[in-house]
């Protein structure tokens, strides 16, 4: 069977089909889930390249589906493709940790352990005495890269595990000391696309 043959048989319009939409779908919205996530870390060359894959990708899924109206899987497969892109946008957002957040610790005990740890890791923290519901605790601010949520989050917990602690997405920071900044500190530990950030 030759490809013109193949492309007209039920094989194609009742199960390949609608697998590569569902595909081209997941894709699409995958990147649209980037775009915004790139326009928000203002890194618009990132976002632009989304943008045109995106809407490139979605242009021709509807085609497909224009072109089988009488299929019912293209229409089921359009919007599973789109529920597993938000899914799968998300992911991904997680998995490359980009820009930069705001951690705010509270703690009812006294945080000199876990100040000097923090910042004999190169983090740069601001320490403040304030009045809590139930008394004195200590507040501790600090910016750092989302990749490095992890790793701050299992310190507080094993230094402090009753520590109360939020963590806010921050989209510009005028000065800010991070462990890539400090001097000596290697830049391996730049993210590519923070990178890519300063550059822009």
């Amino acid at each position: 069977m030759n490809m013109p043959e193949f492309m007209n048989s039920d094989l194609y319009a009742w199960g390949v089909l609608p697998l590569l939409i569902f595909v081209a779908r997941i894709g699409d919205v995958s990147l649209d889930t980037l775009r915004i996530l790139f326009i928000s870390r203002n890194l618009r060359y990132w976002a632009a390249c989304c943008g045109f894959f995106g809407v490139l990708i979605w242009l021709l899924v509807i085609r497909q589906i224009f072109q089988q109206l009488d299929n019912p899987l293209c229409f089921i497969a359009y919007p599973a493709g789109f529920a597993a892109g938000n899914i799968m946008g998300l992911i991904i957002e997680n998995r490359i940790s980009i820009g930069k957040v705001i951690v705010r610790i509270i703690t009812r005990r006294e945080a000199d352990d876990l100040v000097s740890i923090l910042r004999s890791r190169g983090y740069g923290l601001t320490v403040l005495d304030a009045e809590g519901g139930t008394g004195p605790v200590k507040v501790i601010f600090t910016i750092m890269e989302r990749s490095d949520i992890p790793r701050v989050v299992e310190t507080i917990k094993k230094d402090n595990p009753n520590a109360f602690y939020s963590v806010e997405d921050v989209r510009f920071v005028s000065e800010a000391v991070t462990p890539y900044r400090l001097p000596g500190a290697s830049r391996l530990k730049i993210p590519f696309l923070s990178r890519l950030r300063r550059r822009q």
